[in-house]
């Protein structure tokens, strides 16, 4: 067994169970791509069995903690196991599911959703990859599924040397589904739609938004970063349950035509098309220039939705993040009215959740705007962050209403 023997001190983070070790961090050793190490303190000390990452500034990422645990292929599938049944202690208004969250599962770097009868996995760390076969067996035997497809093209997957692979691991058909959530209808393309092919962190927020909008009422709603907008339908199921959708107007905004002609057939897959009432608005355009365009022309909507993309991945990019979330916050704060609602989220992680409140109040006194911060929103319960590894927490929301 290779061994990862740290610099002195530099034990201390993976003796509270914490399951990255940087480059910086090693004093000697190394091993072949996605091998298993076994990583000493300086003194020689056990601290972790993990997966060896030769091109990543985190150089591994543990597998166990316990000295006498074998790395095979029956401990893969107990973990797989084990995530997916953790997922029986969560209320989910959903027929999908995030099953395996990485770190949060002790599965670093192994992303499974589950749509219906068919899985999604993105294998974007070494450990993972060099056990791709093994852990998709175990996945169709943990839930009975015959078919998984593989989205392993994101960034963080380059930054581990690794090459783009997309396609069906196990199983064959069509990659466009049908899911429900909170009673209403949405599709996806798990070829093509982003991340594994939709955002299920969303879910909880979703099913708030449309509460807020049937106790609310709200006659104007402007859905910012939309993609195949999933808060455009929550509102519109909102406000059908409280009797007032028609006459309500739905402004959705994304960069994405294709995600725009998606929204617009969601609506209509839940009985929210014209033919309701509504009148809805898909504008292809920029979100930023679109704030400013609404603002001169004197718009206002009683709610505004801003869920942009990933600005800041890592901590070294929120300075130039945080200037960036602070703008869209302080144009949005100018379209609400007295009373309005703003539910304002970021997905970096490179932001806390403080900063991210610090940003939103700073954008809010720039605008000239207070607000009361009424609900603080986060990733949908299959999402975990673990109490050992709260970088688990990208997703910080805030709902805010202006006073």
């Amino acid at each position: 067994m290779k061994v990862l023997r740290l610099k002195p001190g530099k034990e201390r983070s993976l003796l509270r169970r914490h399951p990255w070790v940087f480059d910086a961090a090693i004093a000697k050793g190394g091993g072949d791509a996605g091998e298993t190490v076994r990583v000493e303190s300086h003194e020689g000390q056990f601290l972790a069995w993990a997966a060896f990452s030769p091109a990543s500034r985190i150089r591994a990422r543990a597998w166990s903690f316990d000295s006498g645990q074998r790395i095979d292929a029956a401990f893969l599938a107990g973990r797989v196991q084990a995530a997916v049944q953790a997922r029986a202690l969560f209320e989910l208004r959903s027929d999908s599911v995030r099953l395996v969250h990485g770190e949060a599962d002790g599965l670093p770097g192994l992303i499974v959703d589950r749509y219906g009868d068919t899985l999604v996995a993105q294998f974007s760390s070494a450990g993972v990859e060099r056990w791709k076969s093994v852990l998709a067996d175990a996945l169709l035997a943990a839930t009975g599924c015959q078919r998984l497809y593989e989205r392993s093209d994101t960034s963080s997957r380059e930054r581990e040397g690794l090459a783009p692979a997309t396609g069906w691991l196990r199983g064959e058909g069509s990659t466009e589904l049908q899911i429900q959530e909170h009673g209403w209808r949405l599709s996806l393309d798990v070829a093509s739609g982003h991340k594994t092919g939709y955002y299920l962190d969303q879910r909880d927020s979703r099913g708030r938004m449309a509460q807020l909008a049937a106790h609310r009422r709200f006659g104007r709603v402007l859905n910012c970063y939309s993609y195949t907008g999933g808060f455009t339908v929550a509102a519109a199921s909102g406000l059908a349950a409280a009797g007032a959708l028609a006459g309500a107007e739905l402004v959705s905004v994304d960069s994405s035509l294709p995600a725009l002609e998606r929204a617009q057939a969601h609506l209509a897959l839940n009985g929210f098309g014209p033919e309701s009432g509504v009148k809805a608005e898909f504008l292809d355009a920029d979100v930023n220039a679109t704030l400013r365009r609404f603002i001169a022309q004197g718009r206002q909507f009683d709610a505004i939705v801003l869920d942009p993309p990933k600005f800041a991945p890592t901590a070294a990019h929120a300075e130039r993040a945080a200037r960036a979330y602070k703008d869209i916050n302080r144009l949005a704060f100018k379209l609400l009215p007295p009373g309005g609602v703003l539910l304002t989220f970021s997905c970096s992680g490179g932001i806390s959740a403080d900063l991210f409140h610090k940003i939103v109040a700073s954008a809010g006194i720039d605008a000239g705007v207070d607000g009361y911060i009424s609900e603080r929103l986060g990733a949908a319960a299959d999402h975990p962050m673990t109490i050992e590894f709260p970088e688990g927490e990208y997703l910080k929301g805030l709902v805010v209403v202006r006073k």
